[in-house]
């Protein structure tokens, strides 16, 4: 005769023999960026939090065409600094190449100190599933931020130092003439440049005969002086020829 079967133990919370029942594949932490703790979310590129949601924005300019890029969180403070530091750098010199451009990438890269002032405010990143993001050097310290900061430096520097030496040099004043002076003109063909010479130089070309006041005029054959030679900058002198 037949042995029946031995009765089947109902499974209880762990199992016919008192191990743990799996009731099916365990998710590891972070595969869709949250925290196992209610309201936390994780960084969505490793796990790690605290994390801030944010959006990180990059542009390239394709010389009529131009490519609007973005990149959503939340990241952690690693992960979102290395994020923002790679598409600012990338935009600051991919970013120019278009019409529109021109106008894009500054409001791009403006837009972008958002997230990144709330990056910094983060702890240090924990309890990911895998090493958080690597940020890398500063924006300022990469050779796109260089190339771009260098000629805007030397147009900041090169304005004020034009003024300066402007200030420092100034105009030169015209010499005032005296009666009885030699003096040449140096200006050829145009206008009058006048420089007081010894009458006894071989460059002497006239000789200040006199100032002249209120309906008065210069004798025949000599010539005017232009007024600012004058004195007080006003008055027209008579230039009589040497030879």
């Amino acid at each position: 005769m037949a042995t029946p079967p031995p009765p089947q133990q109902a499974p209880g919370p762990h199992g016919p023999a008192g191990g743990p029942v799996f009731t099916g594949p365990q998710q590891p932490y972070g595969a869709y960026g949250t925290h196992p703790q209610p309201g936390r979310y994780g960084c969505s590129l490793c796990g790690a939090w605290p994390a801030a949601p944010a959006t990180v924005r990059g542009h390239q300019g394709m010389v009529v065409l131009a490519r609007f890029l973005s990149r959503r969180g939340p990241f952690c403070r690693d992960c979102g600094l290395a994020t923002y530091r790679g598409m600012s750098s990338d935009t600051l010199w991919q970013g120019w190449w278009s019409p529109l451009s021109l106008f894009v990438t500054p409001v791009t890269l403006l837009m972008n100190l958002g997230p990144r002032a709330a990056f910094r405010r983060l702890a240090p990143p924990s309890g990911g599933f895998r090493p958080p993001l690597d940020p890398g050097k500063p924006l300022w310290r990469r050779p796109p931020a260089l190339l771009v900061l260098a000629p805007i430096a030397l147009v900041a520097l090169a304005i004020p130092t034009l003024v300066v030496l402007g200030l420092l040099a100034g105009d030169d004043e015209p010499t005032r003439l005296s009666v009885g002076q030699c003096v040449r003109d140096v200006a050829k063909g145009s206008g009058q440049t006048l420089l007081v010479e010894p009458c006894n130089s071989p460059d002497a070309e006239y000789r200040v005969t006199r100032h002249l006041g209120p309906g008065t005029t210069c004798a025949d054959g000599e010539l005017y002086a232009y007024p600012e030679y004058g004195p007080g900058g006003t008055t027209t002198s008579c230039l009589a020829p040497l030879r």
